[in-house]
């Protein structure tokens, strides 16, 4: 069987809701190659082809797109564990130093906050308690409440770094929906 791939004929609804473990990342991707319709009603009638011509793109940049979304689908999620990426540890063992809380862990969480739902927290941890459940990533131990596991395993941390917007970000396969901010996320 086939292994199912995302071509510019899709609607960009039919992208996002396809591939339900990639969507942040998918969103992520539109995004950034100018579709700001993620969220709204063109969204579910308006092929990603339709999409990219109707902001002015060439057929050589839609063909790029769809290409990066594929390569996008081709990565494992691996949804037994939280990782950090090297970027992301590296940011994190800075401001460790620079707080003061070199060998720190790092607690992961959410809370109920913001407009899709729930908000990531990321904070240093002395120690694990023993309502955690450790992973270790990237040298790091990550430090995670057991009750959240089922709506956080899977997630990996990354730090991105733009003019507008450095920080990090947390790319969670479990989440179903996120708000156009990027601060909150829902799940279904």
């Amino acid at each position: 069987m086939a292994e199912k791939t995302i071509h510019s004929q899709m609607t960009i609804n039919e992208i996002l809701s396809g591939f339900p473990q990639y969507t942040q990342r998918l969103a992520q991707e539109l995004t950034n190659a100018g579709l700001h319709c993620v969220g709204c009603g063109a969204a579910h009638v308006e092929t990603l082809e339709a999409g990219m011509f109707g902001h002015g793109k060439t057929q050589d940049q839609i063909n790029d797109l769809v290409d990066r979304l594929n390569t996008i689908l081709s990565v494992q999620v691996d949804t037994s564990t939280i990782t950090l990426t090297p970027d992301a540890a590296e940011q994190f063992l800075f401001f460790a130093q620079q707080e003061g809380k070199s060998g720190c862990g790092l607690r992961f969480g959410e809370q109920l906050a913001g407009c899709s739902g729930f908000e990531y927290i990321l904070d240093f941890s002395e120690k694990a308690t023993p309502n955690d459940e450790v992973f270790v990533s990237q040298g790091i131990e990550i430090h995670v409440e057991r009750a959240l596991l089922p709506r956080l395993k899977g997630c990996c941390i990354d730090y991105v770094k733009g003019l507008n917007n450095s920080g990090f970000k947390v790319i969670n396969p479990n989440a179903s929906s996120s708000c156009g901010c990027g601060s909150s996320h829902g799940y279904r």
